[in-house]
C-alpha cells in the first residue's frame, strides 16, 4: 500500500507521544466556572507570550476572530481587511450571520495591506454611510502564500487605525510562522493590536484550539460572547494540555517546515507546467501555479488545478486545489525532507515531459 503523503494543511497533524500523555495525565475542573488549572496555564502562558493582559481558550480560530469582531463592533459596521484574507473568505459569512457586519475588502499587493489603501476605505463620519468598525490584518496570508507582515508595515497599520479611532484585530492563526520568518518574537508582531487570534492547531500541531489574546477587560466580554456561541468549554484541560506542548515545542522547529516549503517549491517549479506563485516561498505555504498544458488528458471540464491533485492523490500525495489553476501544498511537521523529496518524485511521475 502507498504511503500517504499529505500535504493539504498544517491542520492535519496529529499529537505526538507527548502531546498524548500530557492529555492522558492533564489536571481537568470545569472552565465554564473557570476552574479547569490546565486552560487557565494556557490562557496565561498564550498572554504572556503575546503581550497581553489576559487570553482566551477557544475551539477554532474562526470563534476566536468572530469573537474579537463582535465585542468591539456593533451591527451595520464594516470590517477593513485585505480582499482574499481567511475572515472574509472562509469563515461562512459570520460576521454578517452573527455580529451584523460587512466586509470593505481592499486589494492587497501579493496579500499585504497598503496603510493608504486602508486609510482610503475607512468610511467618513457622515449619517448616510454605514461606520467603519475595525481593520483587520491576516499575518501570515494564508491565500496569498503564507506571505509575511513586517513591522513596519504593522506599524503603518496600526496609525491608521489610531489616527481613525478604530480598534485593529490580528488574524494571527500562524503568527509563530510569521516571527521565525522575520526572526522576531510572536509577542513583538502582536504588540500594538486590540486582539490577536493564533492557533494552536495548524503549524504547531495541537489536535484542537487557539487562543484570543487581549486586555482583561475585552477577554471579559469575549468569554461572554464565548459561551453565547455554544463555546462554553468544560473539562477542557485534556485539550488545553497538548495546546501548553503545541505552545512550548512547536515554534522551535517551523523553521524546518518553512525550509522543506522553500525546497518542494523549488523542486516543484523545475517540473514542466509548473509554476510557485509567489516565486519566494517565505513560510510553510506554496501556492502553485498549474499551466493550462500541464495535465494533458483532462476530462471534460477538468481544470488544470483539479486533474493535478487528481493524479497527485492517486500516487499517494494529498494537496488542495484553489481555483482552476491554482494548488496549494502545506509543509508540516508531519511532513519530512524525505517526504517532500518523495512527493516531488511522485508528482514527476504524473506529469509526462522533461524536467526544465
Amino acid at each position: 500500500m502507498v504511503r500517504v503523503i499529505d500535504l493539504r494543511s498544517d491542520t492535519v497533524t496529529r499529537p505526538d507521544e507527548e502531546m498524548r500523555r500530557a492529555m492522558a495525565n492533564a489536571e481537568v475542573g470545569d472552565d465554564v466556572y473557570r476552574e479547569d488549572p490546565t486552560v487557565r496555564r494556557l490562557e496565561e502562558r498564550a498572554a504572556e507570550l503575546l503581550g497581553t493582559e489576559a487570553a482566551l481558550f477557544v475551539p477554532s480560530g474562526t470563534m476566536g476572530n468572530q469573537v474579537a469582531l463582535h465585542v468591539q463592533t456593533r451591527p451595520g459596521c464594516e470590517v477593513v481587511g485585505e480582499r482574499l484574507c481567511h475572515i472574509f473568505h472562509y469563515e461562512m459569512g459570520a460576521m454578517a450571520a452573527i455580529s451584523g457586519l460587512l466586509p470593505r475588502p481592499v486589494a492587497g499587493e501579493g496579500g499585504l495591506l497598503d496603510p493608504r489603501a486602508v486609510a482610503a476605505a475607512v468610511e467618513p463620519e457622515v449619517d448616510y454611510h454605514s461606520r467603519t468598525g475595525i481593520i483587520a490584518v491576516e499575518n501570515t496570508h494564508n491565500l496569498a502564500g503564507g506571505v509575511v507582515s513586517d513591522r513596519p508595515r504593522l506599524d503603518a497599520l496600526l496609525a491608521v487605525a489610531r489616527e481613525a479611532g478604530l480598534p485593529a484585530h490580528l488574524d494571527g492563526a500562524r503568527i509563530f510562522n510569521a516571527a521565525v520568518a522575520l526572526g522576531t518574537t510572536a509577542g513583538e508582531l502582536a504588540a500594538g493590536f486590540d486582539s490577536v487570534m493564533f492557533c494552536l492547531s495548524k503549524g504547531l500541531g495541537a489536535p484542537v484550539g487557539s487562543l484570543l489574546c487581549a486586555s482583561r477587560e475585552l477577554i471579559h466580554e469575549a468569554r461572554r460572547a464565548r459561551k453565547m456561541l455554544g463555546g462554553g468549554l468544560r473539562q477542557a484541560g485534556v485539550l488545553a494540555a497538548a495546546g501548553l506542548v503545541a505552545l512550548e515545542k512547536g515554534p522551535q522547529r517551523l523553521a524546518a517546515d518553512h525550509e522543506n516549503a522553500r525546497w518542494l517549491a523549488s523542486a516543484l517549479g523545475s517540473l514542466p507546467g509548473l509554476a510557485p506563485d509567489p516565486a519566494e516561498v517565505p513560510t510553510n505555504i506554496i501556492m502553485l501555479r498549474i499551466e493550462e498544458e500541464a495535465v494533458p488528458g483532462r476530462g471534460e471540464g477538468e481544470s488544470p488545478s483539479a486533474a493535478f491533485v487528481s493524479r497527485l492523490r492517486e500516487a499517494g500525495v494529498l494537496a488542495v486545489p484553489f481555483g482552476p489553476q491554482q494548488v496549494r501544498l502545506v509543509t508540516h511537521r508531519d511532513v519530512s525532507r524525505a517526504d517532500v523529496e518523495e512527493a516531488v518524485d511522485r508528482a514527476r511521475r504524473v506529469l509526462p515531459g522533461r524536467s526544465r
